[in-house]
């Protein structure tokens, strides 16, 4: 039977970069084409490439992770997963960072005890980070409305705007007034969102 080493890669957003866990799974050995690569929150394992990389697995396979918090961040569901792969489809799974979770090692009774106990602890502690991270965010949200600080896209007006939207906005002003050109063009002239356009021109027209 032919068996293939497959390693599933995730980080959390978009922003983050993949590179230092994929240039490990190579100096494994593992073709470029057999890493599946995520940019998705670990909070569930309804990810596309997950997904699609339990469909590539075979009894026999071997697929490799980097830690158990870049498998998943929910420890029911890690502990699901986990118990699918290796004993519903039977392959087996390493995880880098925590030689213990080897399944391709410790097959008695005791090493089965071992491994399993050690995947519930380290599942926990990712789950509880996650937790944490949120709560975090939760705070740094809440301290920074206290302080008044404007969260999300930073609000434009008159000295926001650049020399050129300034120039465009003088020689235009009259003719916008005047009806010449319709607020949708003068909106275009000047890049400008509808909000932020009657924004700006309210404050210049005082």
């Amino acid at each position: 039977m032919s068996t293939k080493t497959f390693a599933y890669i995730r980080v959390s957003t978009k922003d983050q970069n993949p590179d230092r866990q994929i240039h490990e799974m190579i100096q494994l050995g593992i073709s470029e084409r057999d890493i599946f690569i995520e940019k998705e929150s670990g909070k569930n394992f309804d990810r596309p490439q997950y997904q699609a990389l339990k469909q590539c697995l075979r009894h026999g396979d071997l697929l490799y992770i980097k830690s158990i918090d870049r498998f998943g961040r929910n420890s029911k569901e890690i502990k699901r997963e986990w118990e699918h792969i290796t004993q519903e489809i039977k392959a087996d799974i390493k995880v880098l960072d925590m030689p213990l979770l080897d399944t391709t090692q410790h097959k008695d009774t005791l090493g089965t005890f071992v491994s399993d106990l050690v995947l519930q602890v380290l599942s926990f502690v990712a789950e509880r980070e996650r937790e944490n991270i949120k709560q975090r965010q939760a705070e740094g949200i809440s301290v920074a409305k206290a302080k008044g600080k404007h969260l999300g896209r930073p609000q434009m007006n008159w000295e926001s705007l650049t020399r050129e939207q300034k120039a465009t906005l003088e020689l235009n002003y009259s003719k916008w007034q005047d009806k010449e050109i319709t607020a949708v063009q003068f909106m275009e002239m000047l890049r400008l969102r509808k909000n932020t356009f009657y924004k700006i021109v309210k404050e210049y027209h005082k």
